[in-house]
């Protein structure tokens, strides 16, 4: 009976030693893990320091010599060192702001078309349609842009707007000039279907996870299919539409090559949208390899730092807005 009560308890104790050997190799694993998460995490906040403070410093000798004028002056000539950001900032804020204004209602149209109204047999080649159309490169865009799209405007929708639009008091002055083509509003609308792709893709998958139980009860009560997507699919889905929208502004922010193609690269701000304009990324692709050391390499260094300043300010006041539906959820 001893023995037996022996034999028990080292089988115990052996049993007992087993289990902690596992969990010790366990939590080994999952610190390890940790660890090697929280360094993951820690090198992208470290590169995106380090990027600013390499931009704020080879930035410095401009902002150091022009001061807060650097920011307000469109003055841009490399033989008399003269150099100001105004026309690049006006430039991509405008065009940003345009292709927006066209991109977003289209886009949530189509997403609400695709999941709300669609056909089944047309959703999946009309979705493959638009995953394509993002795949697209950039420069692609801008030579369609260049030789196809840009015609049409100065031939057809220039001269249509100057006719119409530039007549009427109060806004005229937006649509006026020469129609050359080139200009901020067909960068704009180039931008505006290069980012459409990113704003239906995000919206029609955060659409798809709108419960069906939902929209079946309110269509049970009477409800129609406007209502339903206002008072319904949008309120349930909203965090990720923003999301969406906000992607896709920070490609319009920082877009190149097809912004370089059809917006003209003037170096002055003129208050048409019609007229040639220039961007932070366009005036940085087209200057920086002949740009001499100096403050002519820094200023546009200096252009680089105001860009990654927008567009950190965007992202964080998505954050903030995002962070506040949530609480007000």
């Amino acid at each position: 009976m001893s023995a037996t009560a022996m034999s028990g308890a080292s089988a115990a104790h052996s049993s007992t030693m087993d289990r902690a050997r596992a969990l010790s190799r366990l939590k080994f694993s999952d610190s390890g893990f940790r660890l090697m998460t929280l360094a993951s995490a820690l090198i992208v906040l470290i590169l995106l320091l380090g990027v600013a403070i390499s931009l704020f410093v080879g930035a410095w000798p401009a902002f150091r010599e022009f001061g807060i004028n650097f920011f307000f002056s469109d003055a841009w000539s490399p033989p008399k060192e003269q150099f100001g950001a105004a026309t690049a900032i006006y430039g991509t804020l405008v065009t940003s702001l345009i292709a927006m204004l066209i991109a977003v209602p289209v886009g949530l149209g189509i997403a609400v078309f695709l999941t709300e109204l669609c056909w089944i047999s047309l959703r999946r080649p009309i979705g493959v349609a638009i995953e394509l159309l993002a795949g697209i490169p950039s420069i692609i865009y801008g030579i369609w842009g260049v030789y196809y799209f840009r015609p049409v405007m100065q031939s057809y929708i220039q001269p249509f707007l100057i006719n119409t639009l530039g007549n009427v008091p109060g806004i005229g002055f937006l649509f006026q000039g020469p129609p050359f083509g080139y200009g901020v509003l067909t960068a704009g609308l180039v931008l505006a279907l290069m980012i459409l792709p990113f704003i239906t893709a995000v919206s029609r998958d955060v659409f798809d996870t709108v419960p069906t139980v939902l929209k079946e009860a309110a269509y049970g009560v009477g409800a129609t299919t406007f209502e339903v997507v206002g008072n319904i699919v949008f309120p349930y889905t909203r965090v990720g539409v923003i999301g969406g929208v906000m992607l896709a502004l920070g490609r319009a922010l920082g877009e190149t090559l097809a912004v370089t193609f059809v917006i003209g690269n003037a170096t002055k701000i003129q208050s048409s949208i019609l007229a040639q304009g220039t961007t932070i990324s366009a005036m940085i692709a087209n200057q920086f390899a002949d740009a001499d050391p100096g403050l002519f390499t820094s200023s546009l260094l200096a252009l680089g730092f105001i860009l990654f300043v927008i567009t950190f300010i965007v992202l964080a006041a998505a954050r903030w807005m995002l962070a506040r539906l949530e609480l007000k959820a």
